[in-house]
Order: structure tokens, then C-alpha cells, then sequence
């Protein structure tokens, strides 16, 4: 599952890896969803995905392998600071990540701890350090930190954990 799938870029890259996998991706836009069907379309992988329209606060049945999320994770606080490129092409409600910027982090996070499968694999891209934080609230929720990717400037950007009960 990718959560906040956007263009499905994200979802679609892993499953022409993952050749015997499927996927869902969900997102509240429809204008999203409506790029990520066509990115499908364009790339063939029409059956092994499908895009809903639907927040992480509905009812999901079934369980999940991995579970993939580039939530947004700036503080509401420093939306303002962006640079014009960033403000200009990206949708607002993909950035603002609440007054510490963790607020759907969190929401995933609780999420996911009812729809991944034991020792499934949660992948969460974070903003400049906020690794400590979300580390706790990853821990605090069962989850075992597995890797830290790191961006060429260093910086922890993406938490890959599991599932412990």
C-alpha cells in the first residue's frame, strides 16, 4: 500500500520491480488519483494496481506486506520558507505536516500498526531531522527500526521498519 500516493510513481516503481506483487495505492485527491491512473496507463501495469480514493482514516480490510508513505512532513510553520518551486508545483495539503510537522506521520503510523502484516515493513520518507522523534513514535507502536536512508547531504530522509509484536 502507498499512502498519499499522488502520481503513484512511488507504488508503480516498486511493482515493475516487484514482478509478483500487487498493489493499492490511496490518496485523498481525486486530481491525484487522476495522474496516477494515466502514469499507469502509460507504463502497462493496469492489473497488478489499483488507486482509491480514500483517506487513511477509513476502514481497510485485509492486511498489507509493506506499506510505503512520502506523507507530508513540513511544519505548518515553515510553509512559508519554501522556495518558489516547491510552493508553486506541489499541492499544499502534500507539504503541511502540522504545527511539528509529524501530525500524519503519526496518523500513519498508528494506521499501520492495524493493516501491516506481522513482521510487514513499513517505509516513511521524513523530513530534516526528524528522526529521533518519529524513531520513539515508531518504537512506542511495535515497530523495530530496520535503515536509515540517508540524502547526499547526509541527513536520515527515509525509515524503513518493521512490524514486532
Amino acid at each position: 500500500m502507498d499512502i498519499g500516493t499522488g502520481s503513484g510513481c512511488i507504488l508503480i516503481s516498486l511493482l515493475s520491480e516487484l514482478t509478483s506483487s500487487y498493489g493499492v495505492g490511496i490518496d485523498i485527491s481525486k486530481k491525484d488519483l487522476e495522474v496516477a491512473k494515466k502514469n499507469l496507463e502509460n507504463l502497462g501495469n493496469l492489473k497488478k494496481i489499483k488507486f482509491l480514493n480514500k483517506s487513511i482514516d477509513d476502514e481497510f480490510f485485509g492486511k498489507f506486506d509493506l506499506i510505503v508513505s512520502n506523507p507530508p512532513y513540513i511544519k505548518r510553520s515553515q510553509m512559508k520558507n519554501l522556495i518558489d518551486d516547491i510552493k508553486k508545483y506541489e499541492p499544499k495539503i502534500a507539504l503541511d505536516g502540522g504545527n511539528d510537522g509529524l501530525d500524519l506521520i503519526k496518523k500513519f503510523i498508528y494506521k499501520a500498526e492495524s493493516i501491516l502484516k506481522l513482521n510487514g515493513t513499513l517505509a516513511l520518507e521524513i523530513g530534516n531531522r526528524q528522526f529521533k522523534k518519529v524513531s520513539k513514535i515508531l518504537k512506542n507502536n511495535n515497530f523495530k527500526i530496520e535503515n536509515r536512508i540517508k540524502d547526499f547531504e547526509d541527513n536520515i530522509r527515509c525509515i524503513i521498519s518493521s512490524l514486532k509484536r
